[in-house]
């Protein structure tokens, strides 16, 4: 179950790296410049490898739900929400990367009011914490019903 869940997750993540692509291609196509290669790639990496290691977790310890991972899918949902919002929100200049257009756009309006970085604080940053909630609840659990059962005797 929560193995299927973070491939959902995860096959959404890869849609928006579609679209992503798209948007690079065009932006490139007109005149955009692209900053921060580097770190763009350790992002990439780090998300990738906290979805992996999260269903490799999940498959070794053949989690169900529960009330902390429950919390996870929660968060995520929210934080998939906020990336739609986004992707929308930017329409043509929404990337996975940074690109700067000559003349580029700067959007003041919708989550952009709440915060400069909707994208980081309202989705990625939840996403990951989502992601990580969802099948490391095991070990928590375990942690504590050993320490309940050993202060018992």
């Amino acid at each position: 179950m929560i193995l299927t869940i973070l491939l959902i997750f995860f096959c959404i993540r890869l849609i928006s790296l579609k679209i992503s692509i798209n948007h690079s291609q065009q932006l490139i196509a007109d005149g955009a410049i692209e900053y921060g290669v580097k770190n763009s790639k350790f992002l990439a990496i780090t998300h990738v490898l906290i979805y992996v290691c999260a269903g490799v977790e999940a498959l070794i310890n053949k989690d169900t739900l529960s009330l902390v991972n429950g919390i996870g899918l929660v968060i995520l949902v929210f934080a998939y929400i906020i990336l739609l919002i986004v992707i929308k929100t930017l329409g043509g200049i929404w990337t996975l990367k940074l690109f700067i257009l000559p003349n580029h756009p700067i959007i003041k309006s919708g989550l952009y009011k709440v915060t400069k970085h909707p994208n980081y604080f309202l989705n990625i940053i939840p996403e990951l914490i989502g992601v990580l909630l969802i099948p490391y609840a095991y070990f928590p659990f375990v942690r504590i019903k050993q320490e309940e059962k050993l202060m018992n005797i």
